[in-house]
C-alpha cells in the first residue's frame, strides 16, 4: 500500500510566511508530523506545519502534481471565455479598446 503524501511548510519567525520546505510520505497525519520534524530540523523553525496533499486544492490545472484527469474537465470550464467574473478579458487586456 501507498503512503499518502503530505506537504511540509514551515517558518523562521512569527512575522514571516509560511513557506514550502518538502514533502514526507506517512500513513498519517501524526507520523507525518514526527517524520517532518525529523527531516527537516536542521533549522530552528518556529513553526512548521503539515498537509495532506490530497487536501490541496489546485488553482492552476496545467501542469505539476495535481493536474490529473479528474481535473480535466474542471481545467477546461476555468479557461472557457466568459466563464467567471473576469472571463480574462480584462486580465489579457482586451477590454475597452485595448
Amino acid at each position: 500500500m501507498k503512503e499518502p503524501v503530505y506537504e511540509v511548510f514551515a517558518r523562521k519567525a512569527r512575522e514571516e510566511p509560511l513557506r514550502h520546505i518538502g514533502y514526507v510520505n506517512a500513513m498519517n497525519g501524526d507520523l507525518a508530523r514526527v517524520c517532518a520534524w525529523k527531516m527537516y530540523d536542521e533549522q530552528n523553525w518556529f513553526e512548521m506545519c503539515v498537509v495532506p496533499r490530497s487536501a490541496i486544492l489546485p488553482v492552476n490545472l496545467t501542469g505539476g502534481p495535481f493536474a490529473g484527469e479528474a481535473y480535466a474537465a474542471l481545467g477546461d470550464l476555468i479557461r472557457a471565455p466568459g466563464v467567471g467574473s473576469y472571463g480574462g478579458a480584462e486580465i489579457a487586456g482586451k477590454e475597452g479598446g485595448q
